[in-house]
């Protein structure tokens, strides 16, 4: 009996979970409880002298059942509009703010915290019923399905979170952005600029001073001084123009005017805009080097192996003899006497021959004109060793794989010895005006005039000559 009385006593006093103090808002409600609490530990028997009494007024013995399972959990996610979830953020932020810093109470609010953003954000972004593509301002942007990429948007400046984010890409200049920021764009598509003007800035960082632009960004005029006060102004190397740090993002490209000029490609520091233009305009055969810098070929060993003859041929070409340049140099022209016999042949037409250079295929339509791509590859070597792989290739079928291509070869009519002579050997002089192969030895020892054009002469001669007296009586 005894030992009944005080296991009922331990667990009145002890075990309890709901014998808490009540909060003032409680005191209402808890006051007939109170009551009867007393009037029960009242009637409880009294322990006989000597039995040791159970006493835990700072509840000790806490076995996990003081916490109130019944409050509302902070950030709770039964808010279903922007109003409740915004208040449910703030309750968030203060309590992490309260809980001791590093503990596990304040990693679960900052997980919570984090998921009724993301909620928030879902509701201020809806992405069912965006379109696929939007036209503004020469821009074709198309929305990016991709979730997992993290993008800076370049109209706000922010991360692009596309796992609950709608973004768009510019599928001709890249330019990228919130759905929201769409309607917020005010600069055009770069693709237009390349598209209507398609040539470069060659003046190595024309600069006019922040004066000349009125203190101004030379994009989106903000104000801006070299103190940061109210905007840092960032020079672009390549227009020589001052920008804010929105538009100038200290990205580094190569400049082209340093190339063609000083054959320097190290990496300087442009404008966003600069950036996109120099990028859709890297692979576009738009420098013609002999006109802008002739004396390049001569100092840049790289361009030695792709020099281009001239277009008087055998005289650009005996002065090179004449320097000790080697027969190298002439890939670009041995392409292009080729590109005949290609499109003659109709085994080479089946096998897309010239589709080798579909990359570059400005290289089989001029000797002229490199794109900054090209002057890369030629710094880093890629080119050269690409063009001789190529032009082996065009060999090989034209010598060996291919008879009608064979039948197209000359013999020489100055020594009527030797092989079959191509336009393309290495040891071989084409003449200017017909377009006669010789050696090139029998080609400049022989003093007279070439044969095939003297014969050509006196057969348009004979053409176009008058008829006598006697033929009109």
């Amino acid at each position: 009996m005894e030992h009944d009385e005080k296991l009922a006593r331990f667990r009145q006093v002890h075990l309890n979970p709901f014998n808490k103090q009540l909060g003032p808002w409680q005191h209402e409600q808890g006051a007939g409880k109170e009551a009867l609490e007393v009037a029960s530990e009242e009637a409880l028997p009294e322990l006989p002298p000597g039995e040791p009494e159970f006493h835990c007024p700072e509840r000790v013995m806490d076995l996990g059942l003081s916490e109130d399972h019944f409050a509302r959990p902070v950030g709770l996610f039964l808010a279903s509009d922007i109003q409740q979830l915004r208040q449910a953020i703030q309750e968030c932020k203060q309590l992490i703010l309260e809980l001791p810093e590093h503990s596990e109470k304040q990693k679960d609010a900052v997980v919570r915290l984090i998921h009724l953003r993301l909620k928030l954000q879902e509701l201020k972004d809806p992405n069912e019923d965006e379109p696929n593509i939007r036209v503004l301002l020469e821009h074709r942007f198309y929305k990016e399905k991709s979730k997992s990429v993290k993008q800076t948007c370049d109209k706000c400046h922010t991360v692009i979170w596309g796992l609950i984010q709608t973004w768009y890409t510019c599928t001709g200049c890249y330019y990228r952005c919130h759905s929201k920021c769409l309607n917020l764009i005010s600069k055009p598509c770069v693709r237009s600029k390349v598209s209507h003007q398609a040539e470069y800035e060659l003046n190595i960082c024309p600069e006019a001073g922040l004066d000349s632009q009125d203190y101004r960004c030379a994009e989106c005029r903000a104000p801006i001084s070299l103190r940061g006060v109210p905007s840092e102004a960032r020079q672009c190397d390549y227009t020589g123009q001052y920008y804010c740090s929105h538009c100038h993002w200290n990205d580094l490209a190569v400049i082209p005017a340093r190339v063609v000029h000083n054959w320097d490609f190290e990496p300087r520091k442009v404008s966003r805009g600069s950036m996109r233009y120099l990028a859709l305009m890297v692979s576009r055969p738009v420098l013609r080097l002999r006109e802008i810098n002739p004396l390049l070929f001569n100092y840049v060993e790289e361009l030695v192996e792709i020099r281009v003859l001239d277009a008087a041929g055998a005289t650009l070409f005996a002065t090179q003899q004449e320097a000790g340049v080697g027969h190298g140099q002439k890939l670009r022209q041995d392409i292009l006497l080729m590109k005949p016999y290609f499109i003659t042949c109709r085994e080479a037409m089946a096998a897309r021959l010239l589709l080798q250079l579909q990359d570059r295929q400005h290289f089989v339509e001029n000797d002229e004109m490199y794109s900054v791509q090209d002057l890369l590859d030629a710094h880093t070597g890629r080119l050269g060793c690409s063009l001789a792989e190529t032009h082996t290739l065009f060999a090989k079928h034209i010598k060996l794989d291919c008879e009608r291509c064979q039948a197209k070869g000359f013999v020489c009519e100055l020594c009527r010895e030797g092989d079959v002579l191509f336009p393309f050997d290495s040891h071989t002089s084409v003449c200017a005006d017909c377009s006669a192969v010789f050696h090139r030895d029998c080609y400049y020892d022989n003093s007279t005039t070439c044969p095939r054009c003297a014969r050509l002469t006196l057969r348009k001669q004979s053409l176009f000559q008058e008829p006598g007296p006697d033929v009109d009586a």
